[in-house]
């Protein structure tokens, strides 16, 4: 395959900013505890004064997955990505005042409008955010967010997990079947958004 093919995909997929001071640290499901690590990590360095993790049960599975990385630091009873992130948190010095659980979401575009929606309920004004996530799934949370948050300013912080970063993702079979798993996801799951934006931009 042609070197360019890889780069290019390597820079669609793998986006990553820089941490800057923001309203809110959003993170998407998962049963990694590296990213609500990192989150709490730019917590205490005084990037955002809230957290929100999100995540039910995968659409895909009838129950918790359970731990991925450190069940024996993280050992409690889990049933949700939420449940999970929340202990991470909490474990890594976070106050429980700082965070705003999401429990009820099955994939990330729900992680995404079912966030927006908790901010709404509260009355918070996020006018600003850091989306921390696994750094292959960086592209589509970021797209997924800028659509429920449109007015706010995103960056993406993210963590590489299962070996999987942007320098190498194309050397191992799994590294591979995610990020393309990804691309086409970016594609395909957002069609019909794009397709009425055009629509409403055209018209």
């Amino acid at each position: 395959m042609h070197k360019r093919i890889i780069e290019d995909i390597s820079e669609f997929i793998f986006v990553k900013d820089e941490p800057k001071k923001s309203d809110i640290i959003f993170l998407p499901g998962g049963s990694h505890p590296s990213t609500p690590e990192y989150g709490a990590q730019l917590y205490h360095q005084g990037y955002a004064p809230l957290l929100m993790p999100s995540g039910g049960l995968s659409i895909k599975f009838d129950r918790w997955q359970g731990v991925k990385e450190k069940a024996d630091i993280y050992d409690g009873d889990y049933h949700t990505d939420c449940e999970f992130f929340t202990d991470v948190l909490i474990k890594n010095g976070v106050p429980l005042s700082a965070v705003l659980g999401e429990s009820e979401s099955g994939h990330t575009r729900d992680n995404a409008f079912f966030s927006r929606r908790v901010v709404d309920e509260r009355g918070i004004d996020i006018k600003s955010g850091i989306i921390v996530c696994k750094s292959f799934h960086a592209r589509r949370c970021l797209m997924l967010y800028q659509l429920a948050f449109p007015e706010a300013e995103l960056a993406v912080c993210p963590v590489d997990v299962w070996g999987i970063s942007k320098k190498d993702w194309f050397s191992s079979r799994l590294g591979t079947e995610r990020v393309l798993g990804e691309l086409a996801r970016c594609g395909g799951q957002f069609a019909e958004d794009i397709k009425e934006y055009l629509n409403v931009n055209n018209n």
